[in-house]
């Protein structure tokens, strides 16, 4: 079994059923993406190779990564609201053969590497010189590259996650098994396809001849719009970040009135504050709820299902036991497994476990110290304590701040950087703190020197210009400084 062969075995099964809802059936799937991979293959991909893809969430989006999938090849999606400076440095960093984006995006990438575009009307009319009949079997192995996730990179370059077929598909069929997934749901595809989230919203359908319905463009934090996506396409089963969930709550009107519940609501990618999950619980009473954990390197690595909560409980609900195979453990600095009741650094090791990143040595067998400080609660399960390093959380996305100081520093004007986070949640921002060569620039000014560098989330929230930044005796920042100047800006 591949990734690819999950959608061609639904269109053998039910070719009519609806494969992306509204849009296409996986009969029209199954036959678009082998017109697909007939036109990456006259543009010289082989097995191998890596074919990225910037273009909106849509269906060819996905027709693009089955293209590459049914040749062997390993897709690379890049986020579509990423400069095109950050596009050709993850296509560069991976060497991909061929980038799959529109007429209006090749062109202001230039012409460095292959393209095939589309216009993104009428499910890629340009595919259709194309036969649609089956390919040959690209045999590729369950230890292959599948597809290269592209995270913040703390030397402030991104880096790419690689996951092989096996990884993806032990997280795959344990969740379609967790959730008891069926051809009868309807799954919500929130998370843009360059997140991780978006493995379970596309792949779990697939196995099993459910439908998926896309998060139109731009409403992925619309809370009134996202309501009203969830009754117009009869969503069954729902997988984001807590804050699209808190939004709805907050600002959407979710508990105004009548919004049928999903069967199955799954959130990831951050903690998710328990005073909002138990308001979500108790106006979704029928639906189940998993809070899902895993870093990128590991897609999903352990599960918990959140049964009531009390009206007292202040305390955050754990991360739970391990899932889809792996092994989970946590370790104290001298290396021994910390016991019950104390804090360690959680590590993971099994079949999710990533190749390693790209251009880097292969993990091999390695565990994945995953840089999560834990509490172990007991034999077999954890609650997430926090980041061990720099790397943090902000809008359901993991940032290295490194990253964002790398690129102010680009600018001619800036002589030190130092980003920290402020607040928690849906409330935190990022805030920057700059000393200028000169005359201090605009906050405005820092923004869209930044848009060129970086994706949408990544952007600074606040600038505190400063004649220089905090220092340790050993001459490293003083980020424990600067956070502790945050919070005296930020009152009671």
């Amino acid at each position: 079994m591949s990734l690819h062969k999950l959608v061609i075995d639904t269109a053998a099964r039910a070719p009519e059923r609806v494969a992306v809802h509204g849009s296409v059936t996986y009969r029209q799937l199954d036959e678009l993406a082998n017109q697909c991979a007939r036109a990456l293959l006259e543009k010289g991909v082989r097995r191998g190779d890596r074919v990225a893809i910037w273009l909106p969430k849509s269906v060819a989006a996905i027709v693009a990564m089955q293209g590459a999938l049914r040749i062997g090849a390993a897709y690379v999606p890049c986020d579509p609201m990423s400069p095109v400076a950050r596009v050709k440095t993850i296509c560069e960093d991976c060497d991909v053969r061929v980038l799959v984006t529109t007429p209006a995006w090749a062109a202001s990438y230039g012409t460095s590497v292959a393209q095939l575009t589309t216009d993104l009307t009428a499910c890629w009319p340009e595919l259709a010189a194309y036969s649609s009949e089956p390919l040959p079997d690209p045999a590729v192995t369950p230890t292959d590259l599948a597809y290269i996730l592209y995270t913040s990179g703390s030397t402030g370059r991104p880096k790419g996650v690689c996951i092989s077929g096996r990884a993806a598909l032990a997280f795959i069929e344990w969740a379609a098994a967790a959730i008891g997934a069926t051809r009868d749901d309807t799954f919500a595809s929130h998370a843009p396809f360059h997140f991780d989230l978006s493995v379970l919203d596309l792949y779990v359908p697939f196995s099993c001849g459910a439908s998926v319905a896309l998060v139109p463009e731009g409403a992925e934090y619309a809370p009134r719009q996202l309501v009203d996506f969830i009754v117009r396409a009869n969503i069954t089963v729902w997988y984001s970040v807590p804050t699209a969930l808190i939004l709805m709550l907050e600002h959407g009107g979710l508990g105004e009135g009548v919004v049928r519940a999903p069967r199955v609501v799954l959130f990831a990618g951050e903690p998710f504050p328990i005073k909002h999950l138990r308001r979500l619980r108790s106006i979704w009473r029928d639906a189940r709820f998993l809070n899902l954990y895993g870093p990128t390197e590991t897609n999903v690595c352990t599960y918990f299902e959140v049964e009531d909560i009390a009206d007292d409980r202040t305390t955050p609900i754990p991360i739970g036991r391990a899932a889809c195979g792996d092994r989970v453990w946590a370790v104290k600095p001298d290396g021994n497994e910390t016991p019950i009741g104390e804090t360690g650094e959680l590590l993971v090791s099994g079949p999710t476990v990533m190749l390693g990143y790209w251009g880097k040595p292969p993990q091999g067998d390695r565990p994945y110290a995953t840089g999560d400080l834990v509490q172990r609660l007991d034999a077999d399960s954890y609650l997430y304590l926090g980041r061990l390093d720099q790397m943090v959380k902000v809008r359901g996305h993991r940032i290295e701040l490194a990253e964002i100081e790398t690129a102010l520093l680009t600018r001619g004007d800036v002589r030190e950087a130092a980003v920290v986070v402020s607040g928690e949640g849906p409330a935190a921002t990022l805030v920057a703190f700059v000393a200028f060569a000169g005359e201090p620039a605009s906050l405005l000014r820092l923004k869209q020197h930044c848009a060129e560098l970086l994706p949408r989330y990544m952007i600074i929230d606040e600038l505190k210009p400063v004649s220089g930044l905090p220092r340790t005796r050993n001459g490293k920042i003083d980020r424990a400084e600067l956070r502790n100047l945050v919070r005296g800006t930020e009152g009671p």
